[in-house]
């Protein structure tokens, strides 16, 4: 039997470099999902399925949902963008990055009092379905969720230029905040209100935000001091792919909202079970599907950089139908340990054997979108590479548009295990739709930009 090094050296190098980088998020995931599963273990001991739950989820989701969003846009145009200038003088680097690093930092800062501010409305609109101390605590729960707006977008230009590096631990520092919580939930004498949380939270974001830049700026060899200006001349095709790129994003970041929502107005204690639900289903597709989606960016820009659009075309597909196939023994095995993955996690406190059935059942109806989403993360990766950013948008709006249909269709009947169901059949329709672009032969690809 071939050692796992062996087979390794045997794959064509750019199958390698994916395979290695893939490995080594997978590594950093699995620790960092760990993490993050001690502190949700940490929140259902000390919390339960209760209202202080449904408020630290409700405004986890809505407060996050632009900042991740703009990160999410921006990474997918700016590792290739990062990528390219490597081979830039040291001048040209440093003065993109720190113009970058300016409107980032002036973004997030009105990002950041807009959320605080717009917080009455925003309950007023999506939190109506909220029990009333759920809604005072989630107000309470802004004094964190703001500044983090800004500290998330300056950790996702962190993260994009290690990545553009092919290096990959920001991924285990993702984790970071998940670790600063759990600390300080278990250390608190009472949990009686959002107070470790709220604590939790932000110094969670500010740490990492710290570190993943130092880190970066290690990898680029320069801080890249932070100025306004749009002298540099990867701005004029940066903004426009970025303006492209947001609008798929901002469909595809109504989802988490919408589900809120949903669940919402299903009545007491649905967010807190399809957030228990949502979080388990995470551990799984980060380690499953993050590692190679993250890994595979950066090494399909360099492969599309030398020209060689077919080679990009060709590994993309491999890798794709490798992990649908990943996918569904996941789902096979997901489904079947479904009750005894939950009971093992949060069954102890005050999270009940009747929370543990209920959780299960939700997570297994979530599981059905472990497939597509495998398979179609690595093809997301291989239109970035070659800038098809306006079909990437177009894919996403219509995502956005079946899974809001399909929430209504189904919440009222399944509860919060339609809203699951609602977002499988959304990463279906996104996986059917990425391959038939996919299998569209590069020549013709290329022509339709």
């Amino acid at each position: 039997m071939k050692s796992l090094k062996q087979r390794l050296s045997g794959l064509h190098s750019d199958h390698r470099r994916i395979a290695q980088g893939a490995m080594r998020v997978a590594f950093f995931l699995l620790l960092g999902k760990a993490a993050g599963a001690f502190k949700e273990m940490a929140v259902a001991y000390r919390y339960g399925v209760s209202e202080v739950v449904d408020a630290y989820q409700f405004t986890m989701t809505m407060a996050n949902w632009l900042p991740v969003t703009i990160v999410g846009a921006l990474s997918v145009v700016l590792i290739p963008v990062l990528v390219r200038t490597r081979a830039e003088d040291r001048a040209s680097r440093a003065r993109f990055l720190g113009e970058l690093q300016g409107w980032v930092i002036a973004i997030g800062t009105v990002l950041a009092v807009f959320t605080y501010v717009a917080w009455p409305w925003v309950l007023d609109l999506a939190g109506q379905g909220l029990p009333a101390e759920a809604r005072q605590m989630s107000a309470q729960l802004t004094l964190a969720f703001a500044p983090a707006a800004l500290l998330t977008l300056m950790t996702g230009i962190s993260a994009a230029r290690l990545r553009a590096r092919e290096r990959h631990i920001n991924t285990l520092l993702d984790s970071v905040p998940a670790v600063v919580i759990l600390v300080w939930v278990l250390l608190a004498a009472t949990v009686n209100d959002v107070g470790p949380l709220l604590w939790g939270t932000l110094v969670g974001y500010l740490i990492q935000s710290v570190w993943l830049l130092w880190l970066a700026a290690r990898a680029d060899g320069m801080w890249g001091r932070p100025r306004l200006g749009l002298t540099s001349h990867q701005w004029p095709d940066l903004v426009k792919a970025a303006g492209v790129m947001l609008i798929g994003q901002v469909a595809m970041s109504f989802v988490g909202p919408i589900d809120q929502y949903t669940a919402a107005n299903l009545g007491a204690n649905a967010n807190s079970t399809l957030g228990y639900a949502s979080r388990l289903l995470a551990l799984l597709l980060g380690v499953g599907a993050a590692s190679v989606g993250r890994a595979a960016l950066p090494v399909l820009a360099d492969i599309q950089s030398r020209g060689d659009a077919g080679r990009a075309r060709t590994t993309a597909l491999k890798w794709s139908v490798l992990m649908l196939l990943g996918g569904g023994v996941v789902t096979i095995l997901g489904w079947w340990l479904a009750p005894w993955g939950v009971a093992l996690l949060f069954e102890r406190g005050a999270f009940t054997a009747q929370d543990t059935e209920t959780v299960a059942h939700v997570l297994r109806w979530g599981l059905l979108q472990m497939p597509f989403y495998f398979g179609v993360l690595i093809l997301v990766q291989l239109l970035a590479s070659q800038n098809r950013y306006r079909i990437m948008a177009a894919i996403a709006v219509a995502n956005f548009i079946l899974k809001a249909i399909m929430n209504q269709v189904l919440a009222p009947v399944m509860g919060p295990a339609g809203i699951m169901l609602a977002t499988s059949m959304m990463y279906a329709l996104s996986y059917i739709c990425y391959v038939v672009v996919a299998l569209r032969p590069a020549a013709l690809t290329a022509k339709s930009n």
